[in-house]
């Protein structure tokens, strides 16, 4: 175990950051994106506080066809957009643009979902009072969702973890990138086992973090 660790400890712990930067950076910038995307979605849809079918139509099917793409496709596809925006295509900052075009759709439609699941007739009890639709929107149905939008964030986070184990084809690197140079590609499947190991162990504590604070929310709404 300590000669392991001599030996591939440095390179596994490279990794780990790599992979973290990767999460951390665009899942902040995602839900920027996305979490307005997903407010918007509920404004302009059918019965919304400010309803516009063709425009609704519009990011939705764009939400969609982005989805729809998976991301190892999406990370080539768009390249000359990347080196556009970041000015590179390579690297931890080459795979931050992709990992945000991959996440924000996703953020977008999962607070939608949460966001829908708010009780109508608290919104409209609201709306009696008098008060103007952006308020009722940031301060009771956004209050009102939180449980559900922190559990859709989990769920982004994870996807977001998987995609980054792909983002190694750009020379990302990261702890999936580690696994398949090293684990797959030089014979060396304690590495892969190992980097896999600490994959999980994330996931599992992003998971229990994100159920808990849901959890916690909802008995404090």
């Amino acid at each position: 175990m300590a000669a392991f660790f001599n030996e591939w400890g440095s390179v596994i712990w490279e990794g780990l950051l790599q992979t973290a930067t990767m999460t951390i950076i665009s899942l902040i910038i995602a839900i920027i994106i996305g979490l307005p995307m997903g407010i918007f979605l509920v404004m302009t849809r059918p019965g919304g506080q400010a309803e516009n079918v063709w425009v609704y139509r519009t990011c939705n099917w764009i939400i969609n066809i982005i989805r729809s793409i998976p991301f190892i496709i999406l990370l080539f596809f768009i390249l000359p957009f990347t080196k556009l925006v970041a000015g590179t295509t390579i690297g931890v900052q080459g795979v931050i643009v992709p990992l945000v075009v991959y996440t924000a759709p996703y953020i977008a439609r999962l607070m939608e979902s949460a966001l829908l699941e708010v009780d109508k007739g608290i919104i409209e009890a609201y709306q009696s009072m008098g008060i103007s639709t952006p308020k009722i929107i940031l301060y009771v149905v956004v209050r009102e969702a939180r449980s559900g939008i922190i559990l859709g964030l989990t769920i982004a986070t994870i996807g977001l973890i998987g995609a980054t184990a792909m983002a190694g084809l750009v020379g990302a690197g990261g702890l999936g990138d580690i696994a398949f140079q090293y684990g797959h590609l030089r014979f060396e499947p304690t590495v892969m086992y190992t980097t896999i190991l600490i994959l999980i162990i994330i996931v599992q504590l992003i998971q229990s973090l994100g159920n808990y604070s849901a959890r916690k929310l909802k008995k404090d709404s």
